[in-house]
């Protein structure tokens, strides 16, 4: 009989591919579920975005197959976006290389760096692609801590007492997903220093800089000596809201930028001409755009999300910043997925319990906010109504 590969028991079906299977189904039963669940912007792009995608898909010689490193068009509004929001100098030929999306950019960091058996360091709780592409391309998951009574900071007392032998990257993620934590420029520092004393590759997946941020944006790359021992992981799915248009890119020195590109193209056969110029206009949006779609809607939504989880008795730090609120829940549940799963049957509202982010998220929620006000207020009255 055929058998799966060996690494498909090392991982399960994404949770939200699962669980979606499920809401799906109760949709169809008439039940109506608001989804609070999934950081997927459900705004547009700029204009000026949507219509030179437009104009290029029109060109006859448009459609043939792209430079895998991308246009020279992209790399240089992608080099422009790192000058003028993070003052950062990135060489757009050798410097940065575009990627259909960070998890990709996660599969082919690890692909380029990490031989089966290599440790790597991963974030608890942390976003689970860090952990599930590790495990099946045969590296050795090594869990950090983040906890909440350290801003979810990583311990760096705590990772130097551990065994890093064998460790080649460490994955972190600010302002974090799940906890809203913001970016601190003292944790991008110690994080620089540790990985240049430890020969350790830090990969800082940043697609929330802009989010919830009335001040300029923070990137590891600001830290003097970073490219040397660093990789920025960027997207424009959060910050411009082209989570379908899969385009991101990564930031580091020339020579850890080509082995990247190695195995890249034997894998990509590089993005569509359009959306790579369209991305590149969309790197032009003026500080106006972001204030409007990356802070005040959300600043709006956010109020909405924080009556919620007071209804649901949960606390939250108020300075988080991303497009989630992160709650702990009360002591009266004996896990968390006894309370998202009598908020989703109950008061028909799909949100995130924290376990799938890792064992200290067990007794926390997220709440997304990337639905309608209306439909976030509609949730919020729904879980009123709901004796929980």
């Amino acid at each position: 009989m055929i058998q799966p590969a060996d690494r498909l028991s090392l991982v399960s079906e994404y949770y939200f591919s699962r669980k979606l299977k499920e809401v799906a189904q109760l949709n169809a039963e008439g039940r109506d579920i608001i989804s609070l669940a999934i950081g997927s912007p459900d705004m547009p792009p700029s204009e000026a975005t949507i219509e030179k995608l437009c104009e290029v898909a029109r060109q006859p010689g448009a459609h043939g197959y792209q430079p895998t490193q991308g246009t020279p068009e992209l790399r240089q509004a992608m080099a422009g976006f790192y000058r003028r929001w993070y003052g950062v100098d990135v060489d757009a030929k050798s410097e940065l290389l575009p990627l259909i999306g960070s998890k990709e950019g996660i599969l082919h960091i690890t692909l380029a760096l990490a031989n089966p058996g290599d440790a790597v360091l991963v974030p608890n709780p942390g976003y689970p692609t860090y952990t599930s592409l590790s495990k099946i391309l045969g590296a050795r998951v090594v869990n950090y801590n983040l906890r909440e009574d350290n801003g979810w900071q990583p311990d760096f007392d705590e990772l130097e007492q551990m065994d890093l032998s064998g460790v080649k990257l460490m994955w972190t993620n600010y302002p974090n997903m799940p906890t809203g934590a913001p970016a601190r420029r003292e944790t991008y520092e110690r994080l620089v220093d540790f990985a240049r004393r430890h020969n350790i590759v830090v990969v800082n997946d940043n697609p929330y800089s802009f989010i919830l941020n009335r001040e300029r944006p923070l990137s590891i790359m600001q830290v003097e000596g970073a490219k040397d021992c660093c990789i920025e992981l960027n997207s424009m799915s959060k910050s411009h809201n082209m989570p379908g248009w899969r385009v991101g890119m990564c930031v580091s020195n020339a020579q850890l930028v080509q082995w990247i590109l190695k195995v890249q193209s034997n894998i990509e056969s590089g993005t569509f001409r359009g959306i790579q110029l369209a991305a590149a206009e969309a790197y032009n949006n003026d500080a106006a755009w972001h204030r409007e779609y990356n802070v005040e809607v959300y600043a709006r939504r956010r109020r909405l999300a924080e009556q919620i989880m007071d209804v649901l008795g949960c606390t939250y730090d108020p300075t988080q910043v991303g497009m989630f609120l992160w709650g702990h829940i009360p002591d009266v549940y004996n896990n968390v997925e006894e309370l998202t799963e009598r908020v989703l049957h109950q008061s028909r509202v799909f949100i995130t319990p924290g376990f799938i982010f890792g064992s200290n998220g067990e007794r926390y929620i997220r709440i997304s906010l990337c639905a309608k006000e209306e439909k976030i207020q509609q949730a919020l009255e729904r879980i009123k109504a709901t004796t929980l």
